[in-house]
């Protein structure tokens, strides 16, 4: 599986957010360490999924762009009239 790279930065206020998850939710205190692998297990179970799933979203999006973007080219075709010999 890639790994996906998350900065210092982000990863800091990702553990500090599923600390406080489970303080207010579950009642529960999580060390640094414990919310780090919660986090690393749910992006190698959930993150795949969600990957695939944005996948997919980016396609029907871009589907729809391509949909749209070939009616325009239509709407700029020229008549073309038919000489009589």
């Amino acid at each position: 599986m890639l790994r996906v790279n998350i900065p210092k930065e982000d990863k800091n206020m990702m553990i500090h957010n599923v600390q406080a998850y489970f303080e207010l939710e579950r009642s529960e205190t999580i060390g640094e360490l414990a919310a780090e692998q919660f986090i690393d297990f749910m992006m190698n179970e959930l993150g795949p999924y969600m990957y695939n799933q944005a996948l997919t979203d980016a396609r029907a999006v871009l589907h729809e762009k391509i949909n749209q973007l070939d009616d325009e080219l239509y709407i700029l075709e020229k008549p073309v009239q038919q000489r009589r010999r």
